[in-house]
């Protein structure tokens, strides 16, 4: 049979080479699609929307405060959010790590006080260079959740019990270490009260951050996704991994623009995030992060396929009270002085209701240190919005354990949903 000239350019075309490739790129991009949408489809019908009420619901509330008042939502006020988050959600990052496995640390307030304490006492009280006094109280607040971990691991001495000891009595050191004074002053322009008081402005360091952050979510993503091709093992579509990494830059682009509107990023706010993402980075991709997932998925089920109970459940305790230390740092940055404040009961609350407002459960095994920042942002959008309009005290106490109260059952009707599934 003769062929044409047409006919034989147009089958040489088809048997170039890339030229599959180019027919299939728009059934990849579709597949694609349909594969994001099927992953949303499974997501909503196992009730697991991961991070989506809590968005939506810092959504609504950012709105409602900005109608109610102009300046919530101005760069100062954000600006100053920014850093308020960082005390308690670097404790609330600790409580992350304790929550994953079914368990709590009431202590974390009290820690966070002593940790202020110890600095204070060793830098203005004895003369000690700051940056040694900074870190023993982070070692202080390490041996005293190893203290706790041992107890509840070792000896079998129940959490809530061993941590509510450590809260008095941590508590107490803390007030001993004050004396008579209610605070000790440090220093405004030390390394401490810098961690708060710093901020980048240069454009150039600015926006080099913020592009730096979806580069390098991108390109980890797509190397996993060529790791996983390769064993064969299901993977993302990359038409979701360039989505993700897009709406990160927008995020990123969109916070440096409104700060640098005030003062700057604060550094603060890049420790903060840098500590969150190693933390998840651990927890996702190390063996020993693995093992504490596994732990809350169920204790003898972890203990038959070799995880060493004991030792995780005391390094989580370790994590927390490590956490919980360089918080109360940052607590004292904020108020240039060691103070009673921590001590109060307050930052514990909300460093709670932080990590499961953010989405972690209460009864182990999901959850996240993102969570732990979502949920401070949400706790403190809340209390900065109150405080824009005047609102009493007591009010935002009621407020604050409703939004808590929501959280818990939300997630207590999730576990619920997935026990009627069979899902662990």
């Amino acid at each position: 049979m003769a062929v044409t000239g047409r006919e034989s350019g147009a089958r040489a075309d088809a048997d170039a080479p890339g030229a599959g490739r180019l027919r299939d790129g728009p059934r990849r991009g579709v597949a694609g699609f349909r594969a994001c949408a099927d992953a949303v489809a499974r997501r909503l019908h196992a009730h697991d929307l991961g991070p989506v009420p809590v968005l939506l619901a810092l959504v609504v509330t950012w709105t409602i405060f900005q109608i109610l008042d102009p300046n919530f939502l101005s760069p100062r006020n954000l600006s100053v959010l920014s850093v308020d988050i960082v005390g308690t959600g670097m404790i609330a990052v600790g409580i992350v790590f304790v929550l994953l496995i079914g368990e709590i640390d009431l202590s974390v307030g009290s820690l966070a006080g002593l940790a202020g304490a110890v600095f204070a006492a060793l830098n203005v009280n004895l003369g000690m260079p700051e940056w040694l006094a900074v870190i023993i109280a982070v070692l202080c607040g390490a041996a005293a959740g190893a203290v706790h971990g041992f107890s509840f691991a070792r000896i079998g001495v129940p959490a809530f019990v061993v941590t509510l000891a450590g809260l008095l009595a941590w508590n107490g050191v803390m007030l001993y270490l004050l004396g008579t004074e209610t605070a000790i002053n440090f220093s405004e322009t030390g390394l401490v009260a810098t961690l708060t008081s710093r901020y980048f402005s240069a454009p150039a360091v600015t926006y080099g951050l913020a592009t730096l952050a979806p580069v390098a979510c991108l390109l980890a993503s797509l190397r996993e996704r060529r790791r996983r091709e390769a064993a064969g093992m299901p993977c993302r579509p990359v038409g979701g991994i360039w989505a993700r990494a897009v709406l990160l830059a927008i995020v990123a682009f969109a916070a440096v623009l409104v700060l640098n509107r005030f003062e700057g990023l604060p550094l603060a706010l890049l420790i903060f995030l840098a500590v969150v993402v190693a933390s998840d980075l651990f927890l996702r991709r190390t063996p020993y992060g693995r093992q504490i997932l596994a732990l809350g998925g169920g204790v003898e089920a972890a203990r038959r396929s070799g995880v060493d109970v004991t030792r995780v459940r005391t390094a989580v305790f370790v994590v927390s009270g490590t956490l919980a230390a360089v918080g109360g740092l940052f607590v004292a940055s904020r108020l240039t002085s060691a103070s009673q404040v921590p001590g109060s009961g307050m930052l514990l609350i909300n460093a709670i209701a932080a990590a499961v407002v953010g989405g972690t459960s209460l009864f182990g095994g999901r959850g996240s240190p993102w969570s732990a920042l979502l949920g401070v942002l949400m706790i403190q959008s809340i209390a900065s919005g109150m405080a824009l309009l005047g609102v009493e005290p007591p009010v935002q106490f009621m407020v604050t354990g409703g939004v808590l109260y929501a959280a818990v059952v939300l997630d207590s009707l999730a576990r619920r949903a997935a026990r009627a599934r069979g899902s662990p």
